[in-house]
């Protein structure tokens, strides 16, 4: 007798086997996406602050990092100064961290017209209740663990 299609036991081996492979997959899968977002969020600030470093090189001057929460802000020429309103700001000058990210710790990074930081610092980034640190050495280099 020939049947076609799959019989009961086979089917039920099957689901199994993708219950076994969801079951272990999917908090993988979750860590590993909350991984990358913080690793998106200190890479972001990071991005923020070569080009903070940039501007001041650029224009001879120095650049002011100022955060606040989720939020960073160039000043040029000084802390307090006027905001840099470039691409990837809103109107007030502000970059905004994505996927969440918080900043914590405010090193008052300032850096000179020869792209050194002067003070050196480190930034706490945070994003679903993991962290990571971003440092800003003397020299200017931006550094993720």
């Amino acid at each position: 007798m020939k049947s076609k299609g799959f019989s009961l036991a086979e089917i039920v081996v099957v689901l199994a086997i993708i219950g076994v492979i969801a079951a272990v997959g999917v908090p993988l899968m979750a860590n590993w996406w909350q991984s990358q977002a913080l690793r998106a969020g200190a890479e972001e600030l990071v991005s923020i602050l070569n080009r903070g470093r940039q501007l001041a090189i650029t224009r001879n001057g120095n650049v002011c990092v100022t955060q606040n929460a989720s939020r960073v802000r160039l000043e040029l020429n000084a802390c307090g100064g006027a905001p840099w309103t470039g691409p990837g700001t809103d109107g007030q000058g502000w970059f905004r961290i994505q996927n969440g990210g918080q900043i914590v710790g405010n090193p008052g990074v300032v850096f000179t017209n020869l792209g050194a930081a002067a003070p050196g610092g480190q930034y706490v980034v945070q994003v679903n209740n993991r962290q990571t640190t971003v440092t800003v050495a003397v020299s200017g280099r931006i550094t993720i663990p």
